[in-house]
């Protein structure tokens, strides 16, 4: 009790002293500073479990451990979820759209701890997946915790939320730039100079914090051999339709093997299952191992060595053919590991799958062309360029590729590759898939929000708060007469007819018995059951606001009766909708 005496006072304090705008920068310093802390923490967490499982193998020599590793780290994960945490944990970035779309902003309290500690277990074991996503999950939940221990506006905990967002990817790739990018092309939905400089601050926050625990150097060193020249454009072209047609294969099998690990009921049986087949795929391809991070590197320094490490084919390491065999199945194979990973309960990120895959894509293209004696073409600089193509592609986020790999790598010299790649992979992949791995799923239960200011309006609003119940019912057993007396005490001039238990039968209007109410004669013999009419359109509770306001267009109504199944609950009036529209467009717009 002491503590809220002492934080409603400073609430208090704060609104007499502090304008909303300049809290609001506060906060976005301090969200800044916790995600910084949680990226430090969790890649730190990560990489001493890594070496502490993996500094005495031989890498002249395959290892039987990497068949049990991925499962142990799954089942530790899904033990401290189900007996420590007692919520659900879900999947980074998704989860965050997720609590946007379906809980405006609100996010629970466990994902302070249990995103970090439950990904640690499962890519410190060997999971294949990333950090970026439960990093962000952090950030956002003490973004959005943050909002509401301060007791503020809708628009301004999303704009946090997004700020802790941001200052989660400055830190995990130490990229601010691409950072305030990202949240500005999947997080944030109504973007004004007002708002870009909390977002800024926040990453450049989060970035600082990074430097000083983890250095200044980039994630991804690169060094760029050569530069750019125009005859490579048909090459980066070229590659920009590959890593668009990987995208969609990406995509496609993510959401394939997510849907077969749904039918298992059992988690234990889901994870012996999944955890068998996810332990093989490592065990004969090891750079699936983990995140990635150090066959990424490999890549860029056109180094395939980080094919054969550990591996049962380390003596073909010296084969051409051997590359390109590899090349293609680690190609193909990531993102079956990925998803196996997800299906099985581990949690992680797509982000750093999605660079590997990119990674050796780009890696692969520059290789055939070459070993084809077609054109000589430099594989660093591909292998860079096919991480811009596969993100763009599976997050449908260009212009995050493009400044994420330039910035991760500091391969700026190559900007207008990263370009064209980036730019042709999305709208390649838009042919096929309108919407990316984080928001497939809310896509298709229809609580997807868009950067469309009109419909994410629509999508705060929902029918239950919007019905008007002073509409006064007749039973369908009733005469003219009961309606009549009904009528006198009526303050509105619709009718539902129901019958005891509320089951709805009908409606009649005030102008359809006009004319016949004022004679006595027919009060008797003039039955409710034939004079009602059934209304044209219904809606039920739980319809979305789309829905509702494109039956309002259709059937030209002013009310639209709601019934659940077919019980009676109440009417939703068009005036109402469209006020209650324009309050939370003003609310959400206003700066």
């Amino acid at each position: 009790m002491k503590n809220e005496s002492l934080l409603r006072r400073f609430l208090i304090w704060r609104v007499r002293h502090i304008s909303n705008y300049n809290f609001i920068l506060i906060l976005s310093v301090i969200v800044g500073l916790v995600s910084g802390l949680a990226a430090v923490l969790i890649k730190n967490t990560v990489h001493l479990i890594q070496s502490g499982l993996t500094q005495f193998f031989s890498k002249e020599y395959a290892n039987y451990l990497y068949l049990a590793y991925p499962t142990i780290g799954i089942l530790l994960a899904l033990l401290f979820i189900r007996y420590i945490v007692k919520h659900d944990v879900e999947h980074g970035i998704p989860s965050v759209l997720s609590a946007i779309s379906k809980n405006k902003g609100k996010i629970h309290p466990h994902n302070l701890y249990s995103s970090v500690v439950s990904s640690a277990l499962t890519v410190g074991f060997g999971g294949s997946v990333g950090l970026e996503g439960p990093t962000v999950a952090t950030g956002a939940a003490y973004g959005s915790n943050v909002a509401g221990l301060a007791h503020i506006e809708y628009k301004d905990r999303l704009l946090l939320v997004a700020c802790a967002t941001a200052g989660a990817m400055s830190a995990i790739f130490k990229s601010p730039i691409a950072a305030v990018v990202f949240s500005m092309e999947i997080i944030m939905l109504d973007l004004t100079m007002r708002r870009l400089v909390p977002l800024i601050m926040a990453s450049a926050t989060a970035a600082l914090t990074s430097y000083f625990f983890l250095g200044q150097d980039v994630l991804y060193p690169f060094d760029l051999q050569e530069t750019f020249t125009l005859p490579d454009v048909p090459f980066y072209i070229l590659l920009g339709v590959l890593t668009g047609f990987a995208s969609v294969y990406f995509t496609e099998v993510y959401v394939k093997i997510a849907s077969i690990f749904e039918r298992y009921k059992n988690i234990y049986k889901k994870l012996i299952a999944g955890g068998l087949a996810l332990g093989l795929l490592i065990f004969l391809v090891p750079s699936l191992y983990g995140e990635g991070y150090d066959a990424i590197n490999s890549c860029l320094a056109g180094d395939f060595s980080y094919l054969f490490d550990n591996s049962i084919f380390y003596d073909y390491k010296d084969s051409t053919m051997a590359v390109i065999i590899l090349l293609v199945v680690v190609v193909l194979l990531k993102v079956v590991a990925t998803s196996i990973t997800f299906g099985i309960g581990g949690i992680g990120g797509i982000f750093a799958p999605t660079l590997f895959m990119g990674g050796n894509l780009g890696l692969l293209f520059a290789y055939l062309v070459n070993y084809l004696g077609i054109f000589e073409i430099n594989m660093s600089n591909f292998a860079l360029v096919g991480m811009a193509g596969m993100i763009a592609g599976v997050l449908h986020g260009p212009l995050t590729a493009i400044f994420l790999i330039a910035e991760i790598t500091s391969g700026y010299g190559l900007f207008m590759p990263l370009m064209i790649t980036a730019a042709i992979s999305y709208a390649t992949v838009k042919v096929f898939e309108n919407n990316s791995v984080y928001t497939i799923q809310l896509a298709k239960s229809g609580d997807l929000l868009t950067h469309h200011k009109d419909k994410h309006v629509l999508k705060m609003m929902s029918v239950k708060p919007l019905i008007e119940r002073d509409f006064s019912s007749i039973h369908i057993n009733s005469n003219l007469g009961d309606l009549v007396k009904v009528i006198a005490q009526a303050k509105r001039n619709i009718f539902p007819v129901v019958d005891e238990e509320g089951k709805f039968y009908g409606i009649i209007r005030m102008d359809d018995v006009r004319e016949i109410m004022f004679k006595p004669e027919l009060y008797e013999s003039m039955k409710v059951k034939d004079m009602m009419v059934m209304p044209s359109v219904s809606i039920t509770p739980d319809e979305n606001m789309e829905s509702v306001t494109e039956k309002f267009s259709r059937s030209g109504v002013f009310n639209m009766v709601v019934l659940d199944q077919d019980e009676y609950i109440g009417f939703v009036s068009r005036a109402r909708v469209f006020s209650t529209y324009r309050r939370l467009l003003k609310q959400f717009s206003e700066d």
